[in-house]
């Protein structure tokens, strides 16, 4: 990669590391240090605000860089994972958002726990969302250390490092300063980037083939070295029945996870009532929507311009994909146009990493303190030093996040997240529509819930192709593997809903059905809602 590049790339960065420092010490001098501030941002932004920070929050690394290198690399079958994206709002618009907006203050936790006995219900959901929200992390980092890699044109190990300790440090510094309303302008501001960006290389994309998206299509499928076989299912997922088995673990893990995802739950409690949360998810639909469709064409276009064996010499994992379109769209690596394409959308993309790390630290740290820390305390927490807790606990996840990424740098970053969704449809998901919809759900249920789906994802993920067995898993030169599929949803969600009952229908204690008729009653009308 020329100097240019890399200047100007840099530069751009810079510019957008500035303005969201900025915008987070300006954050932080009005802030009163209350937990409502700090989680929620005062509970302040209105139904179009939080719809593009929700937007902000979903298109991650993942969305981006991800899914368009596997279209990319696997034509149809990469399509799955936009669909599944997509499609998962409508679980979270019909089941979800009102009803957790209504009943909880801060954190998933709050939901069950308004008619179980807090602490066993608080420490379990908690881990649960602190697990997630590491492997969503690990996700982002990785896609950080690609970008760099790609950007400096140095693939060295020592540079990946830099990049995502980097990364870490800037997350650790948005959250512990500036809380929930400087994470929540970092996220509007960085959908508003991605979604320009996006839109104008889909844009000069459909240009070069003259608006005729067939010829698009027909070019990627002759330069793919597959023919016809990449317009059409089996690619990746129809080889065997072992990877068709894949195929739909993926796709429950993806529809069901992200009404799961700590960190998309916690946006809910940002506006003032049900009906802006359910209007927020609305706006976030059409952004999100939009977006999705783009990454389609972003995808196949990466595979007729610049041809799925370039981007896999770049990153075999398929992360740089759309750079390098980029840099093909603007001229080429030593043109003008080139350069300044290249750098754009590298630092997009940075920033979209950045943006989401901070919310998922914040939704992290959130449960770590108001959850955790709150319940093993033998007395209640005070407000601020829960708040203090929580910006510790920042540090000490961005440490552990940190950590992976250097482990898991070779892996695509969609499918990493699609790892982090299956652990949150199997163990947040099961609690979650439960404790909204069940009259007899009890705390043993709850607990048995969660632990239920989340001890055997994690199990079935470190006995997978993922971690050892195959040259593409974490630990290439050592072989336990014992479960053939590489996301664990289709074992492990139906683990968690079974769990949840079993433990319910043994328990001795009788569900309060006051406390539910309450609940009930509160999730529909919002009466007496925080």
């Amino acid at each position: 990669m020329t100097g240019n590049h890399q200047t100007l790339a840099l530069l751009l960065f810079s510019a957008f590391v500035a303005v969201t420092l900025g915008i987070t010490t300006w954050v932080s001098r009005d802030r009163h240090g209350s937990a409502e501030e700090f989680y929620a941002g005062g509970r302040l932004f209105s139904p179009m605000e939080n719809g593009f920070a929700i937007a902000g929050d979903y298109m991650s690394a993942a969305s981006f860089l991800g899914i368009s290198g596997l279209i990319a690399l696997f034509g149809y079958d990469g399509l799955l994972y936009s669909v599944g994206f997509l499609v998962a709002w409508l679980v979270v618009l019909f089941l979800v958002a009102e009803l957790v907006r209504n009943c909880g203050r801060f954190t998933l936790a709050d939901v069950v726990a308004a008619r179980m006995s807090e602490r066993p219900v608080r420490i379990a959901a908690g881990t649960s969302s602190v697990t997630v929200s590491v492997l969503y992390l690990v996700a982002q980092m990785v896609g950080a250390g690609s970008l760099v890699a790609l950007l400096l044109g140095n693939t060295g190990e020592a540079a990946q490092a830099w990049a995502v300790i980097g990364v870490g440090a800037l997350m650790v510094i948005y959250v512990s300063l500036g809380g929930m309303r400087a994470t929540t302008w970092i996220q509007i501001v960085k959908a508003v980037l991605l979604l320009g960006g996006t839109v104008a290389l889909t844009v000069l994309v459909l240009v070069r083939f003259h608006g005729d998206f067939d010829r698009l299509l027909l070019t990627a499928a002759e330069r793919s070295g597959h023919g016809a076989a990449f317009l059409a299912p089996g690619l990746k997922y129809g080889v065997d029945w072992t990877s068709r088995f894949d195929f739909m673990s993926l796709a429950l893990a993806l529809v069901l996870g992200t009404a799961g995802l700590p960190h998309i739950l916690s946006r809910f409690y940002t506006v003032p009532t049900a009906r802006a949360a359910r209007r927020s998810v609305v706006w976030s639909i059409g952004l999100i929507g939009g977006f999705y469709l783009m990454t389609i064409v972003l995808g196949f276009g990466a595979a007729a311009i610049v041809g799925p064996e370039t981007v896999r010499a770049s990153s075999a994992a398929g992360n740089t994909a759309v750079p390098l379109l980029a840099l093909d769209l603007g001229g080429g690596a030593d043109s003008t146009g080139g350069t300044v394409l290249f750098a754009i959308v590298a630092a997009i993309a940075f920033a979209t990493i950045l943006a989401v790390v901070a919310g998922i630290t914040l939704a992290s740290s959130a449960s770590v303190a108001h959850d955790l820390y709150a319940s093993l305390r033998r007395t209640h927490a005070k407000p601020r030093s829960e708040v203090a807790v929580a910006r510790i606990a920042a540090v000490g996840i961005g440490v552990v996040a940190i950590a992976l990424g250097l482990l898991a740098r070779d892996l695509n970053v969609a499918f990493l997240v699609g790892l982090a969704f299956a652990v949150a449809a199997s163990a947040n998901l099961p609690v979650l529509l439960y404790s909204l919809f069940w009259r007899g759900f009890t705390t043993r249920g709850a607990v048995w819930a969660v632990y239920g789906g989340l001890v055997p994802a994690l199990v079935l993920v470190v006995l997978s192709p993922v971690v050892s067995g195959s040259p593409e898993s974490l630990f290439p030169g050592v072989d336990f593997q014992y479960f053939p599929l590489q996301n664990p949803g289709l074992v492990s969600i139906p683990l968690g809903f079974l769990a949840g009952w079993l433990g319910t229908v043994t328990s001795a204690e009788i569900a309060d059905e006051a406390k539910h008729a309450e609940t009930e009653v509160r999730s529909l009308t919002g009466a007496g809602a925080v």
